[in-house]
């Protein structure tokens, strides 16, 4: 198995497709993990009758990483940030799928006004793009930092833990988790249909240069021949999902879901302490594991959470279920990484 024959499992995954026909299809932020993911899958369908616009601020990244579809002619790319009005000439946008955010903990702790603007700027202009061209469904990829810090248990959907205002950190969780009322509040007053999903921590191949997201780091540890450096104890233990069975998530939220409702997205055989997921990408890279110290900067940056572990019942009762293991997986992904090099 490989990444693609993944991609290819989850375009021929039992779902209702024809919902799709005919439509047009608006992903924003993807160039990204997700979004280039959810992309692929789309593209993958045999016989599909739908066009897939791609959105992102990086034109030359989008046309190296979607360079088999550009003679497609279902297959459109958009440079767009998000912080901006959409500008398409009018054309209509079915569904929209809204992935662009930027998720890299280094953002987080020196872009913070940035973060929060292109989290709730975003669902605005696509809100009122989309109401004002035929839009059907709005599904907004949020994230399960909204949780903030827990008491223990699993989350489900109607938690809501502590988030430090005053932090600068906490521009991430705490704009989202205005995005995600600003989605239902065009539901209430526009009559707007949308879903949100929120997914725990995903990875994949597909991370950009800049991605300082722990996982991306100890794979590049890896690939470059080197130990793995952990900037922490790595007692944080957390919910785990590999980028295919999230986007396979998404497209159940998508086709199945309830309006006006949210949908956490995890893999429960795959929860670990980033220690142990430092250990596993050093088992598959033939590494160890080394401790280091962080720097300010770097700390800044840091997801405080000490343990995220979410509940996935809301999701499986629309049908959604996941197979394999976590390593395999993990293999898989830093595979299709050596790949890209």
């Amino acid at each position: 198995m490989s990444y693609f024959h993944d991609i290819e499992n989850v375009a021929h995954l039992p779902l209702p497709w024809e919902k799709l026909s005919g439509c047009n299809i608006l992903i924003t932020g993807a160039t990204g993990l997700i979004g280039t993911c959810l992309t692929q899958v789309l593209m993958a369908r045999s016989g599909k009758d739908y066009h897939v616009y791609a959105t992102g601020r990086d034109e030359a990244r989008a046309k190296e990483r979607f360079a088999k579809f550009l003679s497609d002619p279902s297959f459109h790319f958009i440079p767009y940030d998000v912080t901006m009005p959409l500008e398409a000439s009018g054309v209509p946008f079915h569904y929209i799928i809204h992935a662009a955010s930027n998720a890299s903990p280094n953002f987080f702790a020196n872009h913070p006004v940035e973060v929060i603007k292109s989290n709730i700027l975003g669902v605005s202009h696509l809100m009122e793009y989309g109401i004002s061209h035929q839009m059907r469904r709005l599904l907004y990829v949020s994230t399960g930092e909204v949780y903030g810090e827990g008491d223990g248990h699993e989350f489900t959907e109607n938690f809501s833990g502590y988030v430090d205002c005053t932090s600068s950190r906490s521009c991430y969780p705490s704009s989202k988790r205005a995005a995600e009322t600003l989605c239902v509040s065009y539901a209430a007053e526009y009559g707007a249909d949308v879903v949100i999903a929120r997914p725990c921590h995903t990875y994949g191949p597909h991370f950009t240069e800049k991605d300082n997201r722990v996982y991306a780091q100890f794979i590049r540890n890896v690939l470059q021949g080197q130990d793995i450096i952990m900037k922490s104890t790595g007692e944080q233990f957390r919910s785990w999902c590999y980028v295919v069975d999230c986007v396979s998530a998404l497209l159940y939220i998508l086709l199945r879901g309830i309006n006006g409702q949210a949908y956490n997205i995890a893999d429960n055989s795959s929860n670990i302490s980033i220690r142990n997921l430092a250990e596993m990408i050093a088992g598959i890279g033939g590494k160890e594991v080394v401790m280091q110290l962080p720097s300010d900067d770097e700390k800044k940056g840091y997801n405080v959470v000490t343990r995220s572990v979410f509940s996935t019942q809301k999701l499986e009762s629309l049908g959604w279920s996941v197979q394999g293991s976590m390593i395999e997986k993990m293999e898989r992904t830093v595979e299709e990484c050596k790949n890209r090099k």
